[in-house]
């Protein structure tokens, strides 16, 4: 249905009745799927950033709430301490910005007369209700806010001892300025309320085409519904759109350039300060003074971290030419990062350690599951091996440095 990737990695501009008759002809070639077609749920692997948490854990779909504990969890003598999580914020409403430019798409539709509008796909897509208003600019949806409640639910209840009552009040609770991450944290300590009180109630706690693809996405995932928009696009079609979304990934947030991880060392330090002092705390026989720390931010907080720490590197970087040899990249936002996503950092205390080295253990986690160390492919390490592997991070964060702007602006086209 589209063309094929290179030519949808090059921005392009037409006048509005050429890009009218362009879109309603592609639309032709659609047919509307019958009554019940899982078309959406084909298409969602693929929609990058804006895949739903459930597309990445299909087990969620039977039971939001019940944990599922990896098997390659540690558990016997190692008793988890302390847990630090990284949490994006929940499914949003889409951006003003992205809703303006949806209803310059449909305008464009809206300009062929009734007789001119081709398939059945077309015509819908006319009267496909546009229910986005500029309000809603990125806001946390309901749908978000159950995500979050869900997911305290489930950590809540695979790491009890550190979720107990009693360490309630030790919580540390540290999230972006952003709307959406203020209301996801909220909406984490009330799944935390229903976990610690059942069944009481809660407590208030106050280029185109890619838009009409995110469409599909956000009707999907903040309504549930099938909408017309996704059946403009088949598999195909998806694909070259995820990877498109990929590239601006790779290139702003991940490997394209170093300085994109590098703006994460002061928050990878400062996450080990945290493991340091609870392993200072219990080698002096102390309770542990902030057993959970939760941190809530975005996509971009969580794919400079996992890139400084080496996770998902490709042999060859992602670019506008090699979009079939990248079949099997392993960067893939949408796998990484969904909506909802977390990385977890469990440290242990492993009792009848034969020596002071393996007495404290780490354990890592990305999206509930376990993350095998990017250096070893083991699921655990010695927090001081880790630490070892990483010392060069750990005590070498130039900020004022490699940030440092020249005084005379330079522009550049690189991207």
């Amino acid at each position: 249905m589209l063309a094929g990737a290179g030519s949808h990695l090059r921005a392009s501009v037409a006048p509005a009745a050429v890009l009218a008759a362009a879109l309603l002809s592609s639309f032709a070639r659609c047919s509307l799927p019958g009554r019940g077609d899982p078309a959406a749920s084909v298409l969602s692997p693929y929609f990058g950033t804006k895949t739903r948490y459930e597309d990445v854990n299909p087990w969620l779909l039977g039971d939001p709430v019940a944990p599922r504990r990896d098997p390659e969890l540690l558990a016997g003598t190692c008793t988890p301490v302390q847990l630090v999580a990284l949490i994006r914020h929940g499914t949003r409403y889409p951006t003003t910005k992205q809703i303006r430019k949806l209803r310059q798409l449909q305008g464009l539709l809206q300009t062929r007369g009734p007789g001119d509008r081709g398939s059945g796909a077309a015509a819908a897509l006319v009267e496909w209700p546009l229910w986005y208003d500029d309000w809603m600019d990125g806001q946390l949806v309901e749908k978000g806010r159950q995500d979050m409640r869900q997911l305290a639910l489930r950590l809540a209840a695979l790491f009890p001892d550190l979720f107990s009552r009693e360490n309630y009040g030790r919580l540390r609770l540290i999230t972006s300025s952003k709307h959406r991450c203020v209301d996801s944290s909220a909406a984490f300590l009330q799944g935390l309320w229903q976990h610690y009180h059942p069944g009481l109630p809660l407590p208030e706690v106050s280029d185109l085409i890619q838009v009409a693809f995110f469409t599909c996405s956000f009707d999907l995932a903040i309504k549930g519904v099938h909408s017309p928009w996704c059946d403009v696009f088949d598999v195909e079609d998806a694909k070259v759109l995820e990877y498109l979304n990929d590239l601006k990934q790779y290139w702003k947030r991940s490997y394209g350039y170093t300085i994109n991880s590098r703006s994460s060392c002061t928050l990878f330090q400062d996450i080990f300060l945290h493991l340091d002092k609870a392993v200072e705390q219990k080698q002096r026989s102390q309770p542990v003074s902030s057993p959970v720390i939760l941190q809530f931010g975005h996509a971009e907080t969580l794919l400079p971290l996992l890139s400084l720490m080496g996770y998902f590197k490709d042999r060859e970087p992602l670019t506008a030419y090699n979009f079939k040899e990248q079949v099997h990249r392993q960067f893939r936002s949408g796998r990484i990062v969904p909506y909802a996503a977390n990385l977890i950092f469990v440290l242990y205390h492993c009792e009848n350690a034969k020596t002071p080295q393996e007495e404290f253990q780490v354990q890592m986690l990305l999206n509930e599951k376990v993350l095998p160390l990017a250096h070893s492919q083991e699921t655990v390490a010695l927090y001081e091996d880790l630490k070892n592997h990483y010392k060069d991070i750990l005590q070498s964060c130039q900020n004022s440095k490699e940030c440092h702007l020249p005084k005379v602006n330079i522009t550049s086209d690189e991207l």
